[in-house]
């Protein structure tokens, strides 16, 4: 598969994005639901995973269902840093702590837990990271968090100052997200928010390219969602945000609410913040979670172990149009290594990643030729999905 000729602005973009992604943490939690996940990966005692670590939420999250071994893999490393410092505070840390850490993104005393109970049980890179940015769990300023640092965290905090100067449709905002049915949320959303919401200056930052390299979505997804709506990445959002208020209960929704309100609450969070589930994960079900800082690639062909569910993300945009051919030999590799029953899922900008038939394997086959996709499925869990951001959720089993 050849490399996409580039303009000057895609040569650009693409430096604004490797520049941003590889000196700074991306995700401050993830932005794929693991519920929908779990439905679609049909996960078993004896499996062994393969999961983009990403900021390390759903990582935690399969580990709850007991797999054989979860292989938290980035190359990013200070995404690995913050899976680090999680897995370090559910081994070291009592839930009240952890959760204040984690949930509020706040704990008045984090230095002092850091030092005393957590720094040790990092790798050199997350330590010294922890070490210079530990200050984001415990800032002055009550109404900062943790979830308002790191890229995404920065477009979070800058929609907060937003609704500072619009009292009025921030108002509206926590009333929805205090609607107890889901016919009183449709009705303040379209009465109160969406009227106040959607105007020309959110439609232009929304539809900037730096906006979306902080968010983690580089310009070749960009295009993508710009190629298949009519009104380009601002309608493509508004058309996400329509659905999850109108369709989808925000008392369960943590993705949104989140970077909304800045922390979880212990009613809406992720499965790992809930008391029960912390004492599952610090009993040994955590231990169950390897950690690597490396590609894809690196870590099958370092490995000898045959691994039957891979949690690839949406990388293969960007990597398709940037690297194809690292990307077809990460696929080399991911075949050679995956077993007989072996399910992949992967999110898309695209409804239908036609890269799967240009990208072709060392024995000359395309990669869907080995992959058989179960569109059913998909689209079934596709309209449960809280975030809904991504136009296509494909689960697909690896063929001999």
């Amino acid at each position: 598969m050849a490399k996409h000729a580039q303009s000057l602005i895609d040569r650009l973009d693409q430096k604004v994005f490797d520049a941003i992604y590889s000196r700074s943490l991306v995700y401050n939690t993830c932005w794929e639901d693991p519920a929908v996940d779990r439905l679609a990966l049909a996960l078993r005692p004896h499996d062994r995973m393969l999961v983009i670590a990403s900021a390390g939420c759903n990582v935690l999250d399969y580990a709850l269902v007991a797999p054989a071994v979860i292989h938290a893999v980035d190359a990013n490393p200070r995404q690995t840093a913050l899976l680090e410092l999680k897995l370090a505070g559910i081994r070291q840390l009592e839930f009240e702590d952890f959760f204040a850490v984690f949930g509020d993104g706040h704990h008045p005393r984090f230095g002092s837990l850091y030092r005393e109970l957590l720094r040790a049980h990092l790798s050199p890179f997350a330590r010294d990271y922890w070490d210079r940015h530990g200050h984001w769990f415990c800032e002055i300023d009550p109404g900062d968090s943790f979830y308002y640092h790191g890229l995404s965290g920065t477009v979070a905090r800058g929609f907060r100052a937003y609704l500072r100067l619009r009292p009025a449709l921030r108002s509206a905002i926590e009333t929805l997200l205090e609607s107890s049915s889901l016919e009183h949320q449709c009705r303040i959303y379209d009465r109160d928010v969406r009227p106040q919401l959607w105007g020309n200056g959110l439609n232009w930052v929304l539809s900037r390219q730096l906006t979306m390299s902080m968010l983690g979505v580089p310009h070749p997804q960009k295009k993508e969602v710009e190629r298949q709506h009519e009104r380009g990445v601002a309608g493509f959002v508004r058309e996400a945000v329509d659905y999850v208020f109108r369709s989808l209960p925000v008392r369960t929704n943590y993705f949104w609410t989140l970077y909304l309100r800045g922390r979880y609450s212990a009613d809406c969070c992720p499965e790992y913040l809930r008391p029960e589930n912390f004492s599952a994960l610090k009993r040994g079900l955590a231990d169950r979670i390897e950690v690597h800082t490396c590609t894809v690639t690196e870590f099958l062909q370092g490995t000898r172990e045959r691994i039957s569910r891979f949690v690839l993300l949406d990388h293969m945009d960007w990597m398709s149009s940037y690297y194809p051919e690292a990307l077809a030999e990460e696929w080399d590799a991911i075949c050679e290594r995956a077993t007989a029953d072996a399910r992949v899922i992967f999110r898309s900008a695209r409804r239908e990643p036609d890269y799967l038939d240009a990208l072709r394997l060392v024995d000359g086959r395309a990669v869907r030729d080995r992959l058989q996709f179960h569109e059913e499925l998909s689209a079934a869990l596709q309209v449960r999905d809280r975030v809904h951001t991504y136009a296509g959720f494909h689960i697909a089993d690896i063929r001999a």
